[in-house]
């Protein structure tokens, strides 16, 4: 173990003893800020004290602080030591984090294989000699031979693993350099090092593989800020060629820009660029353009000089744009982590914001070719590793003498490589390890764990409920997912941008009616339930559509549950339960269902179906019902129904509502021949509905 002078010596036990500086002051006087964001101080008083933390928190809820603020805390405390070391996965993340730095006037450098060899000499003597609060490190520099001993000459204070779901294989983004951490960390941490983990996205799986991958199993975890309450988010089922001028046309609005569009490939991005390029300042971004090219492109939208980039998924870390207006998505990404990380980048400034993803099941053969590609099957990475001779090989002949397709070879290196069945040096020499883990059923495992993040987020996009609950159920903020968004496609469907609702047809509403039978009756009651019992009629995208319509409708209530088989692959399935309102007597919800119109159907279908029933005075429904009748109604349901904290529908829908209104019943019996009002209704609320019927009409 590394020797360190006692005087250098800390571990969270004897910070604990000390004093926390004041933090305030700090955040004043070093980032010039006036106070803490929600959750920062809590994560900063933590991290001051020498505690090993995970910090999983939304982009853009302000992850860097919790490390940069109690890295110069902790300076002040334990002087001499060195600064914080930053560990972080890319480029212009690295270079973007140390401008914001240097901004502040506090000290910082870089090492990456972008810069010369000799700025990145000068950055480490600058660490050795005292000057360097912070310098950030590509994960790879740590695999060069004597570069970590010469690193702990003068021991970090702090250790801080930026986007640390790279370091786990059941993450969104792995990254074997990332991996390879674990065996580094023990030495950087000889002198008693705390160590902050920080991510954006991470399930609780994941969250469990970072802090066993770091070696800091008892670390502190905090999982916070997920839900994003200016943001609304909509899934719209659209085929993939009316995509592009979709897009076009929901951003010729100067009030969802600037915005960022998600495609799939880089030929994608020409493409849409071409046809945004006539109405709006726009340009594109992926990575086979220069890396100088890429630099101008995202400089110029940070600076508002362009009002869209499309990009592909390369684009976005370390932009940090706060008037984002909307992020669209042509296609469904690869994993709701992705997803989540890249709408996070709409509405950083709280204003009103929109995430809108345009998607079709025709996206999941593109997610299936690139799965195939980058996970190939275990059959060809043991073939791959057989050719592996023990003295090893240089990389560029074993891919070129392997016989497969060269990208389907590299994949298989890299997952090798990120098994730790071989080793891989600098000099691009390849050796297998000895057999010391069952790597083969690893990665499996690995690879049913990525299947499965595809299949996630076609069932979040099928999904019914609330948007913003699922995603933040999701990543394990159980805490926080009792509350709907109120602006989701779900939510406020009338407030969507594109996806659109219609009334049911003859044949949809007899289906609305099987499937409620088909539940159990009891109020508690909840079943799986399969399209096949229906018959060849409802196909699985309108088995869904009605089911969400029910839900919307507050008919159902529907809910995910899961388990883990003996493979380790989750198996999602949703179950359905009748909610209070569907238990009454009578058809008077058929009013109230909505069902989503297919994106080419929803300017015809909706003029063919039955009209929705929307109600503003009585002469829409009723010529001869009273207005006065109707809002004096109204008042005594929303009365009742705050009385008994359910939803005004489950007292009485509207359609009933105005039927009494027209009908003006002055006995129980009059009462139960208006439609909607059965026996168990006329019970509970006869009395006081006539009542307030005599009263409204002076009868």
């Amino acid at each position: 173990m590394l020797a360190v002078p006692p005087q250098m010596r800390s571990t969270p036990a004897a910070m604990t003893l000390l004093a926390l500086p004041d933090l305030d002051a700090i955040l004043h006087d070093r980032f010039h800020l006036e106070r803490f964001r929600p959750h920062q101080r809590e994560v900063c008083e933590a991290v001051t004290r020498g505690e090993d933390s995970l910090l999983v928190m939304p982009t853009g809820g302000g992850k860097s602080l919790c490390y940069q603020l109690p890295g110069i805390a902790r300076q002040m405390q334990v002087p001499g030591r060195g600064g914080v070391l930053v560990i972080s996965p890319l480029i212009a993340l690295m270079e973007d984090q140390c401008q914001k730095l240097l901004a502040n006037g506090i000290a910082a450098d870089r090492i990456h294989s972008g810069r010369a060899r000799s700025d990145s000499q000068n950055a480490l003597k600058r660490w050795l000699d005292g000057e360097l609060e912070f310098l950030i490190l590509a994960p790879e520099r740590l695999r060069v031979p004597g570069f970590v001993p010469r690193l702990m000459q003068r021991p970090p204070n702090l250790i801080a693993v930026d986007e640390a779901h790279c370091i786990s294989m059941w993450g969104h983004d792995f990254r074997p350099d990332y991996r390879l951490l674990g065996e580094r960390l023990p030495e950087l941490r000889a002198a008693g090092t705390p160590t902050i983990a920080l991510t954006a996205t991470a399930t609780v799986r994941v969250q469990n593989d970072i802090v066993a991958q770091l070696g800091i199993p008892d670390a502190n975890r905090f999982i916070r800020g997920f839900r994003r309450d200016n943001l609304a988010v909509e899934m719209v089922d659209m085929a993939p060629g009316a995509r592009m001028e979709k897009v076009a046309e929901i951003l010729r609005d100067p009030a969802r820009r600037p915005a960022i569009a998600y495609v799939p490939s880089r030929v994608k991005v020409d493409e849409l660029v071409a046809i945004l390029a006539k109405d709006v300042k726009a340009d594109g971004y992926h990575a086979g353009m220069s890396a100088d090219r890429r630099g101008q492109v995202q400089d110029k939208f940070q600076e508002g000089k362009l009002d869209v980039v499309v990009a592909t998924v390369a684009f976005g870390m370390g932009v940090d744009k706060a008037d984002i207006r909307t992020v669209v998505h042509l296609g469904l990404p690869g994993s709701i982590e992705s997803y989540y990380q890249e709408i996070g980048r709409a509405g950083r400034d709280g204003q009103e914001a929109y995430a809108i993803t345009l998607w079709s099941t025709a996206d999941r053969h593109l997610h299936t070719h690139f799965f195939d590609r980058a996970y190939p099957p275990l059959s060809v990475l043991e073939k791959l590793r057989e050719q592996i001779p023990a003295e090893g090989v240089e990389r560029d002949t074993l891919l070129r003498r392997s016989g497969l397709d060269l990208q389907v070879a590299e994949a298989a290196l890299e997952k090798l490589w990120g098994q730790l069945s071989v080793t891989l040096d600098l000099d691009d020499v390849v050796r297998p390890r000895p057999e010391t883990t069952n790597w083969s059923v690893a990665y499996t495992k690995q690879r049913l764990h990525r299947e499965a993040q595809i299949g996630e987020v076609f069932t979040f996009a099928r999904a019914t409920g609330c948007r913003m609950q699922a995603l933040i159920r999701y990543f394990g903020d159980h805490g926080d997912a009792k509350t709907t968004c109120g602006r989701c496609d779900h939510c406020a469907p009338e407030a969507s941008v594109v996806r659109r609702s219609r009334g049911p047809d003859g044949m949809e509403r007899r289906l609305l009616a099987r499937i409620l039978a088909a539940v159990p009756r009891r109020a508690m009651g909840t079943a799986k339930l399969h399209r096949e019992e229906f018959g060849e009629v409802l196909d699985r995208k309108l088995f869904d559509r009605l089911l969400a319509a029910l839900d919307r409708a507050g008919l159902v209530e529907l809910s995910e549950d899961a388990f883990e088989n003996q493979t380790g692959q989750t198996i999602r399935y949703a179950t359905v339960k009748l909610t209070p309102g569907a238990l009454t007597d009578g058809e008077d919800w058929l009013g109230d269902v909505l069902i989503e119109a297919e994106h080419k159907e929803s300017a015809s279908l909706a003029r063919k179906a039955k009209p929705v029933r929307r109600v503003k005075t009585a002469a829409v429904m009723h010529g001869d019902a009273d207005p006065a009748v109707i809002d004096r109604l109204k008042a005594w349901r929303l009365g009742r129904a705050r009385a008994q904290g359910v939803p005004a529908f489950v007292i009485l829908r509207d359609a009933t509502l105005l039927e009494i209104a027209a009908a003006l019943p002055q006995t129980l019996a009059a009462l139960m021949a208006v439609p909607g009002i059965g026996a168990q209704k006329a019970a509970t609320y006869g009395p006081e509905l006539l009542a307030e019927v005599r009263m409204a009409s002076g009868a």
